[in-house]
């Protein structure tokens, strides 16, 4: 049987009826692995042995001979390495903290009992303080889609995992968005429990009144499976909690004003966002909402005094051995030391006070559904700008654990460079299963496209452009696009917004395209560049024509032709034309 991506329902059940073996699958699950290590060997800090796998798998068969039936029956699986599992070191990404534990955290026990095969440590950004999957000694796992990107961090090595197929299910945690961030650049569902529901005993601290852990899957069903394993009151946590259930019709659905939407200059973002609000809105009433309160809660984690709950968990390392730190965490969490007790204080009032707010909130929307992140960045420009750049990325996703919200992030949607783009849906504490309800529900209605292939061997970087003139197929200029193997998208219409002029006095005839609010749509070819292609063919567009960004009919943004207002002296408007061609052929 082809193994590859299938669920763990599938293999469980192809276990539990004696379909397959245990030890048939783990020997599957590691060649896989040996075979994505040529790729990506970062994404493990540690991995089991074959004979400790095979031990394992054995056991797990021995079970079902006996006649058990087991909801996880051979299942492979992933731990970040933040959490405790016996046999293994647990570093947090950090060689001079590491240990070895002798138990096993109790929710990581919970899966082993219902007969899942843990198969290795996943690598995260140490002590799992960033959401960009760049701060490990261990190395830097990349995006699946394309390595040139960033994987989103904490829980980097853990998304890859899933993402790759490697295993069929990923523990991460999720303190600031650790869970959901990874989760929305690799096409997959990142599920963050209620704090509380699933035990966090044996979890290295990062804030620990904050910290959740949290689940990679590729589907709703598997996230929810895994929570029905994982879920249980945990005497030995002091923050565990047997949360009653509450219940969710997301008829009114929360979003931010479009004036507090920060894209940070990624029009795809945007596009694939408002997309997924109308779809969301076929259905429920789309409710604009004021955040600047959730961002104020937010602020209070990385600009306020919970810096200093992330310095407490690292004190003695900071004093023994701070050089043992990578540099930008270090940075982030040192200066939590001098926090004093009256500013934390002062902290938690407030916080006291938002979570009113919050509480107000939930009077008026059932739900929220925010973008995960705005943007995704290069692993290049993270390394550039670690702190600016990482802390864009949790403009949507820091206030959650904050104000005790439940939340689990969906795919919405690929950037033309194959990364993901994700919506998280976000409800108060214990709305866990409607919160799955609502994000399958969802999910059935987006008629999303299928997730693009894996990169394997570095993903070349291309940039679509919008052509309305002599470039179009078949017009005088157009060889300047073949000789660059520029690769025809598609033919398309704007958004009705913009006018289109012919120029006078242009040899070849050329058109102009013009951005207006009485304005039309007009018919365009779009065409794929790599990006040395779309450089240099940039630089031979003659004034007063330019390349800027235009809106497709369909609310996305390509790069293409628009002029400067010099382009309309003397020009013919020819906009209820539609387009060039009609214009050629008119003339």
């Amino acid at each position: 049987m082809d193994l590859a991506r299938q669920s763990a329902k599938m293999i469980a059940a192809a276990v539990n009826t004696g379909q397959a073996s245990a030890l048939a699958i783990a020997e599957a699950t590691l060649a896989r692995i040996d075979a994505y290590d040529e790729i990506q060997p970062q994404v493990w800090i540690s991995r089991a042995s074959p004979e400790r796998v095979a031990e394992a798998a054995r056991a797990v068969d021995a079970r079902i001979a006996e006649g058990e039936t087991l909801p996880l029956a051979g299942v492979p699986f992933a731990v970040k390495d933040n959490i405790d599992v016996a046999g293994f070191e647990t570093t947090a990404g950090c060689p001079a903290f590491s240990y070895t534990p002798d138990t096993t955290a109790p929710a990581v026990a919970r899966l082993l009992d219902a007969g899942a095969i843990c198969v290795g440590k996943t690598n995260l950004d140490q002590f799992a303080t960033g959401l960009v999957g760049t701060r490990s000694p261990y190395g830097i796992p990349r995006n699946a889609y394309n390595l040139a990107y960033v994987s989103g961090g904490s829980s980097s090595g853990s998304a890859v995992a899933v993402a790759a197929g490697l295993v069929a299910f990923a523990l991460g945690t999720d303190t600031a968005g650790s869970g959901r961030v990874p989760a929305a650049f690799n096409h997959l569902v990142g599920y963050k429990p209620s704090k509380g529901r699933w035990s966090t005993t044996g979890l290295v601290p990062a804030c620990r009144t904050l910290d959740c852990i949290s689940v990679f899957t590729d589907d709703i069903s598997e996230a929810r499976l895994v929570d029905q394993i994982m879920a249980g009151f945990d005497p030995q946590d002091a923050y565990s909690r047997a949360l009653p259930t509450r219940e969710l019709t997301p008829k009114r659905i929360g979003v931010p004003r479009p004036d507090q939407r920060g894209w940070f200059g990624d029009g795809q973002s945007e596009a694939l966002y408002s997309r997924a609000l109308e779809t969301l809105g076929r259905d429920a009433e789309i409710c604009e909402l004021d955040i600047a309160f959730l961002n104020e809660a937010a602020s209070l984690l990385y600009s306020g005094p919970w810096v200093a709950e992330r310095a407490a968990a690292l004190a003695p390392l900071l004093a023994a051995n701070p050089e043992a730190i990578d540099a930008t965490v270090r940075a982030v969490v040192a200066p939590g030391l001098d926090i004093s007790a009256v500013e934390l204080f002062n902290g938690i009032y407030r916080l006291a006070e938002l979570q009113r707010d919050a509480e107000e909130m939930w009077v008026s929307v059932d739900m929220l559904a925010f973008p995960t992140t705005g943007t995704t960045y290069r692993v290049a420009e993270l390394q550039a700008a670690p702190v600016a750049l990482n802390s864009n990325l949790g403009l949507y996703t820091n206030f959650v654990n904050l104000l005790d919200m439940a939340a689990i992030a969906v795919p919405a949607g690929a950037r033309a460079n194959g990364t993901g783009f994700g919506i998280t849906l976000i409800g108060p504490a214990g709305s866990d299963s409607g919160l799955m309800d609502a994000a399958e529900s969802y999910l059935a209605k987006a008629d999303l496209p299928a997730r693009p292939p894996l990169d394997l061997e570095g993903r070349m970087e291309t940039v679509k452009l919008a052509v309305v003139g002599a470039h179009l197929k078949d017009m005088p200029l157009h060889w300047q696009l073949t000789s660059r193997d520029a690769r025809f998208v598609g033919a398309f219409d704007t958004a009705p917004a913009y006018r289109l002029y012919a120029m006078a006095d242009s040899t070849p005839p050329k058109p102009a395209l013009v951005h207006s609010e009485d304005g039309a749509a007009i018919a365009v070819e779009v065409y794929e560049l790599d990006v040395a292609a779309f450089g240099s063919f940039v630089a031979e567009v003659p004034a007063p024509l330019a390349i800027g960004t235009v809106t497709l009919e369909d609310g996305s943004n390509v790069k293409g032709f628009v002029a400067e207002p010099r382009a309309t002296a003397g020009a013919e408007d020819i906009t209820e034309l539609g387009g060039w061609r009609a214009y050629i052929a008119r003339t």
